[in-house]
């Protein structure tokens, strides 16, 4: 018997059928292979970033607006899970999956070459507070059309008699001559209590409920459009003209070019006072700490533009400040690095992608994390020095973001530096200042980091000996 099995065993393994049977499963199982190696090194090469998504339903959410109702700020809980996590990472807020990442490789994809793989996107708080059609906000392409209607009332030649109107005036009350004419203290007071509102309520939790800080913001918003909307009826009607950027966008379209909607001209006209009123006084009072914590800087400062003030006219200081305060522009720039005012940049996946090896999911939010670039010691030298001095030369492609870059870069970038620079030219010409309160924490629930304290200051005069002629 053991014959008999012995014969038939060899008989089959010398027939063509098992040998055509014996190379078809090991092709099968060479090429199974070759496919585990491929996923694995996919894998590998395309892995999902790092962190946690949290507890189901609300992610982290709460640990995201604990840190933005603490004196550290929202980016607190940015840095912490940079710290843990490295220059890229994911989590979960307010029901979206969003990527942190810090490098140049991702600052170049997302934000210089407009990669059509991803489009601008805020979270759903700060759109319905600042409107859709508004630049933050708006589609690629509707962005292109608002931004090419807007960007012609920034040019030198066209701020300068707005830039004029600041060196009268102090920041909102200033932004909002230059933008509706606006100048009856009470309705100031009215409208910076409302532009308060919308801003505070920017990060915070979407309820539509009365007694909500998102309730009581979108009332606010939709108290600015009725102001606002009376406005451009009174303007298209001809019932009134004012030399401001309002007047500009409206007479676009008596002009025969293809107007912006009503609610493209509100909801920017929105976003330019809230940048005004929030964003450059926030720096403004960063700018006044840095330099009272760096005598030096302030001196020498001092002493370049007591000179300027000696040999140029009294008169407004206009756009031509951009060419005549280098080192002032400087003294700006180090501020904005250093204070990082807006500290990332979000866009939303479109489609699966790549960025820097890590896989990221169609409806991703990617945000650019500003701040840990500014503060990333292989970017810039000792980072968390005030050194106005490291931009004598060039920055890297790439690194500094105070303004964002690219096709989305803030069109209003040349007016707040120079309203910065103005400011900086009368305050140092004209007082010394220390500090009264040197705490750095930060007012709760702001969207951008402004100082709890205000920046509170005294002066004293600054007193110039008469040059003997």
């Amino acid at each position: 018997m053991a014959s008999h099995l012995s014969l038939a065993l060899s008989h089959l393994l010398r027939s063509p059928f098992f040998l055509l049977f014996s190379l078809s499963l090991l092709a099968y199982l060479v090429v199974r292979a070759l496919r585990v190696t491929g996923n694995s090194r996919r894998a590998i090469e395309a892995a999902s970033p790092p962190g946690t998504t949290g507890l189901p339903l609300i992610g982290e959410t709460p640990a995201f607006l604990a840190a933005n109702h603490s004196g550290r700020g929202v980016y607190d809980f940015v840095r912490a899970r940079h710290l843990r996590y490295g220059e890229c990472f994911k989590t979960n807020i307010l029901g979206r999956t969003h990527v942190f990442v810090s490098s140049i490789v991702a600052v170049r994809t997302l934000l210089g070459h407009e990669s059509p793989d991803f489009s601008k996107r805020y979270i759903r708080s700060i759109t319905e507070l600042v409107g859709d059609q508004s630049l933050l906000c708006a589609s690629h392409e509707q962005h292109k059309f608002i931004r090419r209607h807007i960007s012609c009332l920034f040019k030198l030649d066209s701020m300068d008699s707005t830039v004029k109107k600041f060196d009268e005036l102090i920041t909102f009350n200033a932004i909002c001559k230059m933008l509706i004419s606006t100048e009856d203290e009470h309705q100031l007071e009215i409208l910076r209590n409302d532009v308060s509102e919308v801003s505070e309520a920017m990060l915070a939790l979407p309820l539509k409920f009365p007694g909500t800080r998102f309730y009581r913001g979108l009332k606010a918003r939709r108290r600015i459009m009725n102001k606002l909307r009376k406005m451009i009826d009174l303007r298209k009607r001809g019932s009134e003209c004012h030399e401001d950027f309002l007047q500009g966008l409206v007479r676009d379209e008596s002009h025969g070019n293809e107007p912006l909607t009503d609610d493209q001209i509100l909801d920017n006209i929105l976003t330019l006072i809230i940048a005004g009123q929030v964003t450059t006084a926030s720096s403004i009072a960063w700018m006044v700490k840095y330099l009272d914590e760096n005598q030096e800087v302030q001196e020498k400062l001092r002493a370049l533009h007591l000179e300027l003030a000696f040999t140029n006219s009294l008169s407004p200081l206009g756009s031509e400040v951009l060419n005549v305060m280098p080192y002032a522009l400087k003294i700006v720039k180090e501020t904005l690095r250093m204070a990082t005012i807006v500290s990332w940049f979000p866009r939303v996946a479109l489609k699966d992608s790549e960025i820097g090896g890590l896989r990221i999911q169609k409806g991703w939010i990617v945000n650019v994390n500003a701040r840990s670039i500014h503060y990333d010691p292989v970017v810039y030298d000792d980072p968390v020095k005030f050194n106005p001095s490291r931009f004598d030369e060039d920055s890297k492609p790439y690194s500094f973001l105070a303004f964002g870059i690219g096709g989305r870069i803030c069109v209003g970038m040349n007016l707040a530096k120079a309203m910065m620079l103005i400011f900086l030219h009368r305050l140092v010409t004209t007082y010394r200042w220390r500090v009264t309160d040197s705490d750095s924490s930060l007012q709760k629930g702001a969207m951008f980091p402004m100082l709890r304290s205000g920046c509170p200051i005294t002066v004293s005069p600054v007193v110039v000996e008469p040059k003997v002629p």
